[in-house]
């Protein structure tokens, strides 16, 4: 990854760490593909290997996570779902023609079509949110209790309990400000 651009934070859940690709929503928003460059190197990282994204791709891109997120936060919630996102993540899955291949290794893989590659790579993205929002996979979605982040995620834990989208970032964060926000109160002197 270039060290100019912020890392990915990567997860197990192909939608939703798509949507992680824009962080800190309620804070200072962090976008992890500032450039159709970046958004090619994303892709490859979940295996969706497409030579070139154009800008107009980006936005396209762009307009899907944020489908997604609404979406995802909406069955988070167990609110009805937005019409428009839904007619997206659709119109995103339909238009898309990947084909799922078995390696003789036994490992998925994605075949994407040269002329339309980028736009298979976002319809496989749409379909696995669909799988996800319409409750076809085992787990259930969430959203972040980081206040500045409040990402949705796919909770796989056994329990199902868990808060943060990634522990390393958003959870880390909060127990440090929970420790020293205990610490200042401890530090003030009884009168």
């Amino acid at each position: 990854m270039r060290a100019e651009f912020p890392d990915f934070r990567l997860g197990a859940v192909l939608a939703t760490s798509f949507t992680g690709t824009l962080s800190e929503r309620r804070g200072e928003a962090v976008e992890r593909i500032p450039t159709p460059r970046r958004l090619v190197d994303w892709l490859q990282v979940y295996g969706l290997d497409v030579d070139s994204c154009t800008p107009d791709q980006l936005d396209l891109a762009r307009v899907l996570r944020e489908s997604i997120h609404e979406a995802a936060t909406a069955a988070a919630l167990q609110d009805p779902l937005p019409a428009r996102a839904v007619r997206i993540l659709n119109d995103r899955s339909r238009q898309g023609r990947a084909t799922a291949i078995l390696t003789p290794e036994g490992t998925h893989h994605w075949q994407l079509e040269p002329a339309s590659a980028l736009e298979d790579a976002l319809g496989v993205v749409a379909a696995d949110a669909i799988a996800i929002i319409a409750g076809e996979r085992d787990g259930r979605l969430a959203l972040c209790a980081s206040p500045t982040c409040r990402a949705a995620f796919f909770d796989t834990s056994r329990s199902r309990t868990r808060r943060w989208c990634d522990m390393n970032t958003c959870g880390n964060r909060q127990k440090k400000a929970r420790f020293h926000a205990n610490q200042s109160r401890s530090a003030i002197p009884e009168e």
